[in-house]
């Protein structure tokens, strides 16, 4: 059992109750699969269903699958690539689905691995031992399993005393708990914690579902949110967090232990990731850059004064009405810069994978905002400052 208690800060450091983000950590996967690879594997998967099924199709029964195309991937989405864990079952046309060896209990778990990973890259980058941590949050879409957490295999894997809980709020899970380990600042209830989100969201696609086999990649990220007089010189402040939910059934994955259904099983299509893409874009564009807007209000700012706007990388056109909202033009590569065409959407990741990537030449004083969106409806902003 891990023990519950928060460290105590160096005698050095008075605390300050100002949470700031001290660095950030990516764990990318070492295969990809190109649109192209991905519209042969899914066009032939597509060609066997037809054959297998002429007789019922001829005769009105069932419908006919229609193939994919690079072009149509690219115009509803803007994504060329994802990388994934596992490549070579996901474009077998027999599979369609990726395929994880299970280990041992006493193994360390795939999720927990990639999250290991991306957890020391952020310590490193922030010169911060395990040692030095409170607590550490699985934030992510979908766990591998109910239990042990996953966060306290993080913890054990990295050393680290403290605390360490999962959570789940989908494509905004860790904006949600950069807010949670904010929080735990601001109380004086830690100093430092880690945020992770190791997403394998090639899990939980129907690879075989032409209007959506092309959306998700796999991916792992860390942000370590510490006090201000805990943190190294350079270092971004949180100025505002801003949580928002309003439930919608748009995105939904039915999946859980009550259900074992196999995903080619009658009736099970919803076990795995199914949504109405058309409501989802017109509702949540407006409601997410509102939020954004109502509460750059609040921290009496001009959003057109933000510097750099690090957005939840689901859709190209979702991110391009998005930023023209809140900037009042139509935002450049650098104000609103994408690792959509690479990557994917990879979920609550997506956001913090840009803001990795594309943070480092901002200046003292610049200020930017990391902000999710997705299922539940669930939105998520962090504005913050760069310092140093």
């Amino acid at each position: 059992m891990q023990d519950t208690s928060t460290s105590t800060a160096p005698a050095s450091h008075t605390r300050t109750g100002r949470p700031v983000i001290s660095a950030s950590g990516l764990f990318t996967p070492e295969e990809s699969i190109s649109n192209e690879e991905l519209v042969e594997s899914f066009n032939a998967y597509v060609d066997r269903y037809n054959a297998a099924n002429a007789e019922a199709i001829e005769a009105g029964e069932v419908e006919a699958l229609q193939h994919s195309s690079v072009g149509f991937i690219e115009k509803a989405s803007g994504i060329k690539a994802r990388h994934v864990m596992s490549k070579a079952p996901i474009v077998d046309p027999a599979i369609m689905a990726p395929r994880l060896e299970e280990r041992a209990n006493d193994e360390l778990s795939i999720m927990a691995e990639i999250g290991v990973a991306a957890a020391r890259d952020a310590l490193e980058r922030a010169g911060r031992d395990p040692a030095d941590v409170d607590a550490v949050l699985c934030a992510a879409s979908n766990m591998q399993r109910p239990y042990p957490a996953m966060a306290i295999e993080i913890q054990q894997a990295l050393g680290i005393e403290g605390f360490a809980f999962d959570m789940n709020v989908a494509c905004s899970s860790a904006t949600f708990g950069i807010q949670t380990a904010a929080d735990y600042i601001r109380a004086g209830n830690a100093k430092s914690v880690l945020v992770v989100s190791p997403e394998i969201t090639s899990g939980h696609l129907n690879w075989c579902d032409r209007d959506s086999h092309f959306i998700f990649g796999d991916v792992a990220t860390a942000v370590l949110v510490e006090d201000a007089a805990f943190a190294p010189e350079s270092h971004w402040e949180i100025l505002s967090t801003k949580l928002k939910t309003v439930f919608s059934n748009n995105i939904r994955n039915n999946f859980g232990f009550l259900n074992r259904a196999h995903p080619e099983s009658e009736g099970s299509a919803d076990k795995l990731f199914v949504q109405e893409g058309r409501k989802v874009f017109k509702e949540v564009v407006p409601m997410v850059a509102q939020m954004i807007i109502d509460e750059a209000g609040r921290l009496q700012m001009d959003p057109a004064t933000l510097r750099r706007l690090w957005l939840h990388q689901a859709n190209a056109g979702m991110n391009r009405l998005i930023s023209q909202k809140v900037l009042g033009h139509e935002a450049s590569d650098d104000e609103s810069p994408t690792v959509l065409d690479t990557y994917g959407n990879t979920s609550s990741a997506g956001s913090i994978i840009a803001f990795h990537l594309h943070s480092d030449d901002l200046v003292d004083g610049d200020t930017g905002l990391i902000c999710s969106f997705g299922a539940g409806y669930s939105a998520g902003t962090v504005f913050v400052r760069k310092v140093g």
